[in-house]
């Protein structure tokens, strides 16, 4: 399958000297991230119409190893149906055709790519309405379309998958009129329309537009499970924050060192201020998200970069316990239950990332855990009793609290997993 992707636009809205599709949105180019995921479902070659601008599009392209072809429009102010109209002699059985400036999340192409005709969306939860252009629809067949209607059944999402005889009604507009609009082709073809709603998509106009959507794609990267009692209520609504201002400049890696170093300086302040060093250990806790929020929002998810987050925090964790356990003048007693603290924080996160080495499954994906203990509630209880003082208190509940944790752990799994 091919797809067709509109990106001779003048977007003389938007301010800046870079085409739209090169835009950044959430750490990626528009034009990657929709490139990307339709490439990964199938799509081989890409029909790129470009305009004034087409050499940066087409230097992005080879850059970033897509198969395309280039078709030019030195007449871009004929219209978004002429662009379209220039693609004829480029694709052969069904294709997919998209604007540049539009976003998707993966989950809409999933299921655009299936349909039939013009993609349409009922209930538009993440765009204004109010500009988006509507479709009333007759026998499942456009009947109309604009952006002036004011009774509609679906709106246009930008996302097509057409067949070559829509060429035949594109001719007869473009030898009939100076400017055609895609929307008019559409309209005289009488196009099938399959409904995809709820999923996010942007038509990016506007630098609001453009802000809106890498918000709303890094708000969209949580990954929804996993999380524990601190994440969820305060972790994740600072993290979140922070991800949606660093994700064009900074890297899932870079984002994974950042917390690491401010979780050692963390537990290096013990020596100096055990109160100051929990709320450190806190601030590092609410970092640790930032760098899967912009793993995810950019597409940069790899077994390495969640590997090493792991690995390092592991480390984080163990050095700061160390460090509380040493100013905090324990006698033999009190080592031994620091170090069990110590040994079961470690456990808590073995347990979870042996399950997935031996079972190749989340354990949060197949168990719905709500028992206590998860990292982001054990820093949390730590800088509550660093506050107070009650580190030898806080030892004693970390090491009740985390191997109870792991033995639930071990039942949970052992009742439903015993004989895989």
């Amino acid at each position: 399958m091919k797809a067709v992707v509109l990106a001779a636009g003048m977007g003389t809205r938007m301010g800046s000297d870079i085409p739209k599709p090169l835009l950044k949105v959430a750490g990626r180019e528009i034009l990657y991230r929709n490139l990307k995921i339709l490439s990964e479902l199938g799509v081989e070659e890409f029909v790129v119409v470009v305009g004034k601008k087409g050499k940066m599009i087409e230097d992005f392209l080879k850059k970033n190893g897509f198969k395309y072809r280039i078709v030019r429009n030195d007449r871009p102010e004929r219209g978004n149906g002429y662009s379209f109209y220039l693609a004829k002699d480029h694709v052969d059985g069904k294709f997919v055709l998209i604007m540049g400036d539009h976003v998707y999340e993966r989950e809409f192409i999933e299921k655009a790519i299936k349909g039939k005709g013009l993609i349409g969306d009922r209930i538009g939860r993440f765009v204004d309405v109010e500009e988006a252009t509507k479709v009333v629809c007759k026998d499942g067949r456009v009947a109309r379309i604009g952006k002036d209607l004011k009774e509609f059944d679906y709106l246009d999402t930008g996302f097509f998958v057409l067949t070559p005889d829509i060429f035949e009604y594109a001719e007869e507009l473009v030898n009939s009129k100076e400017e055609v609009s895609l929307s008019e082709i559409m309209g005289r073809a009488k196009v099938p329309v399959t409904e995809v709603s709820g999923y996010f998509w942007m038509d990016i106009d506007t630098p609001e537009e453009l802000r809106k959507a890498n918000r709303l794609l890094v708000r969209l990267s949580v990954k929804g499970r996993g999380d524990g009692f601190v994440s969820r209520l305060l972790n994740r609504r600072i993290s979140l924050w922070l991800s949606e201002r660093l994700v064009n400049v900074m890297t899932p890696n870079q984002a994974t060192l950042m917390s690491f170093a401010v979780g050692v300086i963390s537990a290096l302040l013990n020596f100096v201020s055990v109160p100051l060093a929990g709320v450190v250990y806190q601030i590092s806790s609410i970092l640790d998200g930032i760098d899967g929020e912009i793993a995810r929002a950019s597409m940069r998810t790899t077994r390495f970069g969640g590997w090493l987050d792991s690995v390092l925090d592991r480390y984080v964790d163990f050095l700061f316990l160390l460090c509380l356990a040493v100013v905090s003048g324990l006698d033999v007693l009190g080592w031994a239950i620091a170090c069990t603290a110590m040994f079961g924080s470690f456990m808590v996160s073995y347990t979870t990332e042996r399950y997935k080495g031996a079972f190749f499954s989340d354990f949060y994906e197949d168990f719905e855990f709500r028992f206590p203990g998860k990292r982001d509630e054990r820093i949390f209880l730590t800088m509550l009793f660093c506050l107070i003082g009650w580190t030898f208190q806080l030892f004693l509940l970390l090491a009740v609290l985390t191997n109870l944790r792991v033995i639930a752990t071990i039942y949970a799994v052992a009742k439903y997993r015993r004989n895989d």
